[in-house]
Formats: structure tokens, sequence, C-alpha cells
């Protein structure tokens, strides 16, 4: 039970240092979050056309 107690007071301490983002910093995670999942989504669909030119195609 010892490492419960130590655990509690470090999530304690670091939730007392913890801030809410501000606007702008979640502005940013998001852009650059869809910025990611759009270039994954690009890349995907140029091999799927690669796959479709050479005919290996599933």
């Amino acid at each position: 039970m010892v490492n419960i107690r130590g655990f509690i007071g470090q999530s304690r301490r670091v939730l007392k240092l913890a801030k809410k983002p501000e606007r702008k910093e979640v502005w940013l995670t998001t852009k650059v979050c869809a910025l990611g999942v759009i270039l994954i989504g690009v890349l995907a669909f140029v091999i799927h056309l690669v796959f479709i030119v050479i005919g290996f195609h599933p």
C-alpha cells in the first residue's frame, strides 16, 4: 500500500503544476494533427494508384 500512497502524492503534485492549454495551443495541435491525417491519406491514395497502374490490384 505504500506504493499507492506515493503514486497518489506524485499525481497530486503533477495535477497542481498542470494547466489548461490556451486556445492558441489547442488550435495549433488540431492543425498539426489534421495535416498529419491528410498527408497519410494522400500517401495511401498515391500508393493505391501506383498499385493499380502496375496491375497489382487485389
